[in-house]
């Protein structure tokens, strides 16, 4: 058995006006998931570069448990894809898959531009801090 990067209950404040939970509510937790896989890859600041595309097969509801399951699926130069699959679970039914998409991340530098996530030899680059370390102080990251 795997192993959730997150998960989360959703609650009545995740709702949309129709009672199910709002997608916006998933997919802010899925790029949190797959920020927290992507970030096992660089010790650079990393930013949401991109989210393929992303369906909703099943609804979730208020009560479900939510798991968020993330796993590094490419590493370039300065970017990282990571695919999330997401399941709900109800009381007393087995886990279904309700979205799946695939986040791509770059890594970036203090000034904002993409930067190699690691060098040659595969080692962070010199002069980098663990991450978050690298970040000014008050970033909200």
């Amino acid at each position: 058995m795997r192993d959730p990067t997150i998960r989360v209950l959703m609650m009545p404040r995740d709702t949309n006006a129709w009672g199910t939970i709002f997608g916006g509510v998933l997919l802010s937790h899925l790029d949190q998931a797959a920020g927290l896989e992507a970030i096992r890859n660089t010790d650079h600041r990393i930013v949401t570069v991109a989210m393929k595309e992303v369906v909703f097969h099943q609804p979730v509801l208020i009560g479900d448990l939510v798991s968020f399951y993330a796993e590094t699926v490419r590493l370039g130069r300065t970017s990282i894809t990571v695919r999330v699959e997401v399941e709900a679970e109800r009381r007393g039914q087995r886990p279904m898959k309700v979205t799946e998409a695939e986040v791509t991340f770059v890594a970036i530098d203090s000034e904002g531009r993409p930067t190699p996530l690691r060098t040659e030899d595969g080692a962070p680059p010199a002069g980098v801090p663990p991450w978050p370390a690298n970040l000014p102080a008050g970033d909200p990251l």
